[in-house]
């Protein structure tokens, strides 16, 4: 698996998810994408490219888990390549509406948010078919909870928990359900 981390964040931020998850059994790797800085359609490149790599030495599909725009890279990998990825779970990501339901709308123009919109809207077109858990919370303060909801896609399961946005990379109740979602075939 695959531990993908959120905008402005590394790798370090799920440092402490992924020895949780190796002391759990599970071969947790980095994404090795640096610091996300927003420009999905080269990072989930890269993201691809890491995936193609684990898959492709262990002979087996990847499940990748993402925080905040981590799950959206994980999103667009797996719908691209659905036969690469055998799970999802994101927590705290914004699935419906984009940046303009997080507390970095502001930082877009009206004309960047239209054609996020718009490119949302196409990737609508082609559900995910991978399972997905997507974790969410009222409390999230940095994404809306009503954008994390994910209406479109065929196998999609909703966890809602307690914890505000940065809190989720170490909420003891986000960390089971993600071990949990990772036990399931």
């Amino acid at each position: 698996m695959v531990l993908v981390p959120g905008l402005g964040a590394s790798d370090a931020s799920l440092l402490p998810l992924r020895r949780f998850l190796r002391d759990r059994g599970h071969h947790a790797r980095s994404a090795g994408l640096g610091r996300i800085h927003g420009d999905i359609e080269t990072q989930a490149a890269e993201l691809l490219a890491r995936v193609q790599s684990l898959s492709s030495d262990r002979r087996d599909s990847v499940a990748l888990v993402g925080w905040s725009l981590g799950g959206i890279l994980s999103r667009v990998v797996a719908r691209e390549r659905p036969d690469l990825v055998r799970r999802i779970v994101t927590f705290g990501t914004p699935v419906a509406g984009g940046p303009a339901h997080t507390a970095f709308g502001r930082r877009f123009s009206d004309t960047e948010l239209h054609e996020i919109d718009r490119v949302i809207e196409e990737r609508r077109g082609r559900p995910i078919e991978t399972p997905i858990t997507a974790i969410w919370s009222r409390r999230d303060g940095v994404v809306a909870p009503a954008a994390c909801i994910d209406e479109h896609s065929p196998s999609v399961e909703h966890v809602e928990v307690s914890s505000t946005h940065l809190g989720m990379g170490i909420d003891p109740d986000v960390w089971a359900v993600i071990a949990d979602r990772l036990s399931r075939t």
